[in-house]
């Protein structure tokens, strides 16, 4: 047996989850801690699976108001992501996106999440993260000065092509 019919054999149909970055303006990311698997206990940013006839944006926005009582909106293409573990294989899509209501902007932890909270990027190394996400974090955030260098857009604003 090869090696990828192993990763076939153990593996489902791969999903596709999505996932939110939101800076804040003291240098905080925001945070979810992991209440299911996989990565269960693991922080991450808010995000899951993206339902049948919903778009990468639609899914973004809804898992993160679900998990945290925010509505976002979404900027760009973060990074993208193929995860295979615990059984699960995922290929994710991170976006940054923003605050819409920057009057509410404390976190409420929701649905499958056992804490929601501003973490300051300075502090990332004593989270337990998902596996990569503390390199996206700290990518997305140093780009932020000039997000055309960074991540991919919407140009034409249609919520399903980014180039």
């Amino acid at each position: 047996m090869n090696h990828s019919t192993l990763l076939k054999a153990d593996y489902p149909e791969p999903g596709i989850g999505v996932g939110g970055i939101l800076f804040n303006d003291c240098r905080e990311v925001l945070l979810i801690k992991r209440n299911q698997p996989p990565a269960q206990g693991y922080w991450s940013i808010p995000g899951g699976k993206l339902e049948a006839g919903e778009s990468l944006v639609e899914a973004c926005c809804r898992e993160f108001y679900e998990e945290t009582n925010l509505s976002v909106a979404v900027q760009h293409v973060a990074a993208v992501v193929d995860r295979r573990l615990e059984g699960f294989h995922y290929v994710i899509i991170d976006f940054c996106v923003e605050l819409i209501d920057r009057t509410n902007a404390q976190p409420l932890a929701q649905s499958d999440v056992l804490e929601a909270r501003w973490v300051p990027l300075a502090e990332l190394g004593r989270y337990e993260l998902v596996i990569g996400l503390a390199d996206i974090i700290n990518r997305v955030y140093c780009g932020q000065s000039n997000p055309d260098s960074v991540g991919l857009l919407d140009r034409n604003q249609s919520g399903t092509d980014f180039f």
